[in-house]
């Protein structure tokens, strides 16, 4: 069974654990229990940590209180959410990859072959913003770290035992401890010459009944803390509307992540770049250049853009977007007025474009709201920020997505305008 443990600095960190994702509410111990049972019974340890749980064996020698070597690299890369890194430790080397918060991989591998691979078969995702490895590996934007100067070891994240029956174990020794006291205090000389005998017996019946009462209050609160989960009500609907990202924000930053994208390398030509609702993403083919040529140029011009082989002549290029500001916004129109609305501007500015009005739906699992939203599909030569100009008099106003087409030289857009 492999080690689950890795020694930095003459401290022992867990490793190897198994992640899953929960709810605000579906952590604690009754939420590691239940997961332990779901995946396996030899899970006894488990950590909280940024709404994930991690689940460790003792038999792979974690034990309580251990420090979780993934939670301090996470801590440690605060900047990054997403990032891939991997470390030479312990004659192996360990990896951790974390997506949007999320850690994915938390590993000790024996191999450096096996390590490599995975390390490689994970980079091949998108978006990582940061890479860690080995020099000697030659990564391509990997730099390399030593985990001891990551891992500070001030982690308030240690790993606790599943079990229940530790907490109630301390219960019942606090009242065996109570029970006692109270009794060496009646059997005490002095209170008998004060205390009639035939009290003795009354009072060790109300001790009982005391220590009966309070293991039944315990078990009651043990119960509820683990089906508290059952009780909870549904979160709450949040319709797409009260969420929306302002218009104008949007069609900047879309504009910007498009010229970022669509730089002159020489020896490529850009054929088309789409922003969508998180990414830009930009394909450029190759004409007379060569790859190495590329990634010298493009790391220059388009630092922290991650790159996608597609073939020997095609690649691909992503940049996250930034942030816009939330503008919750809806139109006070219903759906038929306007698609009328909305054609006769098109008409007037004497562009074609396929309007129509369609129902959504969202839902929480128990309840569902439905909305009505018109979609918009248009192409023109006016850039983002001209193009919703279009749409100043109306409310909840959505630029899904669009797109720069390099050779015909037009942008083409998709919009959404949600009803009353």
């Amino acid at each position: 069974m492999t080690n689950q443990t890795v020694t930095v600095r003459k401290r022992k960190y867990a490793v190897d654990l198994f992640w899953q994702p929960v709810s605000s509410r579906g952590g604690g111990r009754s939420g590691a229990h239940r997961l332990a049972h779901e995946i396996d019974g030899r899970y006894s340890l488990y950590i909280e940590y940024n709404q994930m749980i991690g689940l460790a064996m003792r038999k792979s020698g974690a034990r309580r209180g251990m420090a979780s070597a993934a939670a301090e690299v996470v801590e440690a890369m605060s900047e990054h959410s997403t990032f891939l890194a991997a470390f030479e430790i312990n004659g192996g080397f360990y990896i951790v990859a974390v997506r949007n918060g999320i850690i994915l991989q938390d590993k000790f591998y024996d191999s450096e072959s096996a390590a490599r691979n995975e390390y490689s078969a994970l980079a091949e995702m998108p978006d990582w913003a940061a890479f860690i490895a080995p020099s000697a590996w030659g990564m391509p934007r990997a730099v390399e770290y030593k985990l001891e100067d990551v891992i500070t070891g001030h982690s308030h994240a240690t790993l606790r035992s599943i079990s229940l029956y530790g907490s109630l174990i301390v219960s019942v020794g606090l009242i065996v401890l109570f029970v006692g006291t109270m009794l060496w205090i009646f059997s005490d000389p002095i209170v008998q010459t004060v205390s009639p005998r035939s009290e003795i017996g009354k009072v060790d019946s109300e001790l009982a009944a005391e220590y009966k009462r309070q293991v039944e209050q315990k078990n009651k609160q043990l119960d509820a803390e683990y089906n508290i989960e059952k009780k909870l009500p549904p979160e709450p609907i949040v319709l797409p509307y009260e969420i929306l990202p302002d218009m104008m924000g949007r069609a900047d930053v879309c504009y910007r992540a498009i010229g970022f994208l669509m730089q002159q390398i020489p020896g490529w030509i850009q054929t088309r770049v789409k922003c969508d609702e998180t990414h830009a993403t930009a394909q450029i083919r190759r004409s007379f250049g060569t790859l190495g040529d590329f990634y010298t140029v493009a790391s220059d011009l388009m630092p922290g853009a991650y790159v996608q082989e597609l073939s020997d002549d095609l690649v691909s290029v992503r940049v996250k977007l930034p942030d816009v500001d939330i503008v919750p916004s809806q139109d006070e129109r219903d759906a038929d007025t306007i698609v009328r609305d909305v054609t006769t501007l098109f008409q007037g500015i004497n562009t074609s474009a396929e309007i129509h009005a369609v129902t959504d739906t969202v839902t929480n699992g128990v309840d569902t709201e439905n909305f009505d939203i018109v979609e918009i599909a248009a192409s023109s030569k006016m850039v983002p920020m001209q193009f919703m100009q279009i749409f100043a008099d109306f409310g909840g106003v959505y630029l899904t997505a669009c797109d720069w087409n390099y050779s015909n030289r037009t942008w083409n857009y998709e919009v959404i305008i949600y009803a009353k």
